[in-house]
């Protein structure tokens, strides 16, 4: 019983849109000037990438373990990222991280991870 190769086309998603929310949160200012709906559709957004990054790792972490190890890794890593996320933000001017930021992004993590458990990690009755 051999190791199974890592595949690049479950690998690699994540890992791109790590870089890409790294490149983003390096950005003086994501502010569009519209008040309310910006800070809402940059919440609504953070929440997002951090579930797809959450579903994406999962998917690339069932190839070399168990799906209940799977979710419980990819949250971690999800929300992990996110803390690492916010402290970069404090060396970029004009940007802060804030522990709201990080609950926003960890939360969009934990729906997916809970609804993964739910549907395919559960046993059956």
């Amino acid at each position: 019983m051999g190791m199974r190769p890592l595949r690049l086309d479950l690998w690699l998603p994540p890992l791109l849109l790590m870089g890409v929310i790294f490149a983003l949160s390096a950005q003086p200012s994501l502010d569009s000037g519209l008040g309310a709906i910006d800070l809402i559709g940059r919440k609504l957004i953070h929440f997002g990438s951090y579930a797809l990054l959450c579903f994406l790792w999962w998917r690339a972490l069932r190839s070399v373990t168990n799906d209940r190890i799977a979710v419980l890794l990819a949250f971690v890593l999800a929300s992990g990222y996110a803390i690492t996320d916010e402290f970069h933000q404090t060396f970029v001017e004009g940007r802060h991280g804030t522990p709201l930021d990080w609950a926003i992004d960890s939360a969009g993590a934990a729906l997916v991870a809970l609804g993964l458990w739910g549907t395919r990690v559960r046993s059956p009755a």
